[in-house]
C-alpha cells in the first residue's frame, strides 16, 4: 500500500497519513476500477497494519479507526432445477459396481438433508441412523445437529451401508461412511472429480460444484414452502441473514410465476 500512495505523493512518513489520505487512497483505488472485494482486503490489510502501528507507538492516531468495511455484497448461490437434479441423482443409479452404489448414496444424502460436502466425507457408520431417517452431523465449531432425511435416502444409503461398502472396506475396524477404492475416507478432491464426472454425464452445461446440492436443497425447500427459520436450522446456519440470502431466489421464481400466469402480466 505504501508504494500505491507514495506514487500519488500522498506520504513523507506513516506519521503524516491521516484519514483523508486513506480516504483518497480508497478513491483512487475506485477509480482504477478495482474490484470491490479487491478494495475490501485492502481496507482490512491496511486496518492491521495501522492497528499495528499504534500499538508500537509509531502512530498517535490510526487513520483507519471506525472506517467502515465497504460493503461488497454476496454473491447469490446457484443452484440447479429439480429435473437438473433428478438427472444427476439418477446418473450412478445405471451402474451396479460398489463405487456407484457409493456415489449415489452420497447424492442422495447431500440432496436430502442440505448438508455442507465437508459434513458429507467427514460422516462416519454409526452417525446416520438409516431406521429412524436421520443424520448426525458436525459443521462449524464441531457444532452437532440432527438432519431428517426422507425414506428413498435412507433406503439408498442402508443398501450402500449392507452391500456395497463392505466391499470397499479393506480394514474392519475403519469407521468412515464414504471410502475410496484404497478402503480410506473419501476425500473432498475425490467428491469433486465425482461429481464432475456425473454432471457431464447428465449432461449438464453449467457449473455443477460440490456446494451446488447445498444450495439446490434450500431453494428447493424455501420454494415449496418450507419455514426460513426450519431451513437455517437443517443447514447449521448461525444467523438467519445467512439463510436469507436463498429468499431472493424463491422470490424470483413467485414473480416468474405471477408474470406466466396472470392475464394482465402478458
Amino acid at each position: 500500500m505504501e508504494e500505491e500512495a507514495a506514487k500519488e505523493g500522498a506520504i513523507p512518513s506513516w506519521a503524516a497519513f491521516s484519514r483523508q489520505a486513506m480516504m483518497r487512497y480508497l478513491l483512487n483505488l475506485q477509480g482504477k476500477k478495482y474490484a470491490a472485494t479487491t478494495r475490501a482486503r485492502k481496507l482490512a490489510a491496511a486496518r492491521s497494519f495501522f492497528k499495528f502501528l499504534t500499538a508500537e507507538n509509531i502512530i498517535k492516531e490510526d487513520p483507519t479507526h471506525n472506517m467502515e468495511s465497504l460493503n461488497v455484497g454476496r454473491s447469490l448461490p446457484k443452484p440447479i432445477s429439480i429435473a437438473q437434479v433428478k438427472a444427476l441423482l439418477d446418473q450412478p443409479a445405471k451402474l451396479s459396481t460398489p463405487e456407484a452404489k457409493r456415489d449415489e448414496a452420497m447424492l442422495q444424502l447431500l440432496y436430502a438433508s442440505g448438508m455442507r460436502v465437508s459434513e458429507l466425507i467427514s460422516l462416519n457408520v454409526e452417525d446416520v441412523n438409516t431406521s429412524e431417517g436421520d443424520v448426525r452431523v458436525f459443521g462449524k465449531g464441531h457444532k452437532e445437529r440432527i438432519i431428517p432425511i426422507h425414506q428413498q435416502a435412507a433406503k439408498i444409503v442402508e443398501e450402500y451401508v449392507g452391500k456395497a461398502r463392505p466391499q470397499l472396506a479393506h480394514n474392519k475396524d475403519e469407521k468412515a461412511m464414504f471410502l475410496n477404492r484404497r478402503g480410506e475416507r473419501l476425500t473432498r478432491q475425490g467428491f469433486w472429480q465425482i461429481l464432475k464426472q456425473y454432471a457431464k454425464q447428465a449432461g449438464l452445461n453449467i457449473e455443477v460444484t460440490p456446494h451446488t446440492l447445498r444450495h439446490s436443497f434450500a431453494t428447493h425447500m424455501l420454494s415449496g414452502g418450507a419455514d426460513l427459520r426450519a431451513v437455517q436450522e437443517l443447514l447449521g446456519h448461525a444467523n438467519i441473514s445467512t439463510t436469507q440470502v436463498y429468499t431472493h431466489l424463491t422470490t424470483e421464481h413467485v414473480r416468474r410465476s405471477y408474470e406466466k400466469a396472470h392475464p394482465r402480466a402478458k
